[in-house]
């Protein structure tokens, strides 16, 4: 008996241990208390922040200290264009945030001294068991050595992002033909509708497909592809077989250096008539040359002749 009494204290202890190290580590919240939600300024500066929030989503009271609105103040009288525009976008969601009925935003007075903003957000959210939303992703793993729980903007996104993208390939089996004519449907393993072009012939059957385009709406997203040309190798055989042809045909031409080689005795003997003819052009220039000196010593010898007649006419008479 006292060894069953015994084994039944340890299992109680044991038991109160495991619960008090859970509540440890849980916000410390009644069933109709609301969670402590600090807001980071790279939150803040996010234009997804409020959309989500005007769905419904976000049912925590939401807090920003006034440390953070400090903050993108100083961002937006600042010189960067950039940052300059997104801390006053910043400042008009909290405006906006204030508006949205689904939850309490209230702006904290806490001391505006020279403490980081991201150490003040860790201090309030560890002292009220609170969590802290936020992108920076450096502040997200400091809390979680702080063992402080985050919400993430960027991990919300990701988890609800399309599973494939435009340009991607899967497969899909077609199940039913589509209302426009040479369509199939079928659907991905969550649910999403795909349109495939020129697949009614396919139905049945397990296709491979192309993403062309995404059309998401409120009633859910619908994606449209192609199917996917899986014969490739009858081209390339073919581009194969083709080419050794054109290489034979090609190589016919291969006796051009051996003309090329018998032609230059031809080519010696053309060079010697070309300096022949060069030689016989020069002698006959010379020759030209010196019957214009013998013309003109012919003409002078009829001129002097010419003015010597009178002279002999004179002494006869």
């Amino acid at each position: 008996m006292e060894l069953l009494t015994l084994v039944i204290s340890l299992l109680i202890l044991g038991q109160t241990t495991i619960m008090t190290i859970k509540n440890s580590k849980k916000p410390l919240l009644s069933s109709n208390q609301k969670r402590k939600v600090y807001v980071d300024t790279s939150a803040l500066m996010d234009p997804r922040l409020l959309a989500v929030a005007q769905t419904g989503f976000i049912g925590d009271d939401l807090i920003v200290p006034r440390s953070v609105t400090n903050e993108l103040q100083l961002l937006a009288d600042g010189k960067d264009s950039e940052k300059r525009l997104r801390a006053r976008a910043g400042l008009d969601a909290v405006r906006e945030l204030e508006r949205v009925v689904f939850f309490n935003l209230t702006i904290l007075g806490d001391a505006l001294d020279h403490t980081p903003v991201d150490n003040r957000l860790l201090e309030l959210a560890k002292a009220n068991h609170g969590l802290i939303l936020t992108n920076d992703f450096n502040l997200r793993k400091v809390a979680a050595t702080e063992h402080v729980d985050t919400l993430s903007i960027n991990e919300l996104a990701l988890v609800m992002r399309n599973q494939y993208l435009p340009g991607e390939r899967t497969k899909v089996k077609v199940v039913s033909a589509g209302s426009n004519p040479h369509q199939g449907v079928g659907y991905l393993r969550d649910g999403t509708m795909v349109v495939i072009d020129q697949a009614k012939e396919k139905v049945g059957q397990e296709v491979e497909v192309e993403f062309i385009r995404l059309n998401q709406t409120s009633a859910g997203s619908m994606m449209f592809a192609k199917l996917v040309n899986n014969h490739p190798s009858s081209k390339s055989s073919s581009t194969s077989i083709s080419q050794p042809q054109t290489k034979g045909r090609q190589s016919k031409p291969a006796k051009a250096p051996k003309a090329a080689k018998a032609s230059k005795p031809y080519m010696k003997i053309a060079t010697k008539f070309s300096n022949r003819s060069g030689r016989n052009s020069k002698k006959a220039e010379k020759q030209s040359a010196s019957n214009k000196n013998t013309s003109k010593s012919a003409e002078s010898r009829l001129v002097e002749l010419a003015n010597s007649a009178p002279d002999n006419s004179n002494k006869s008479r």
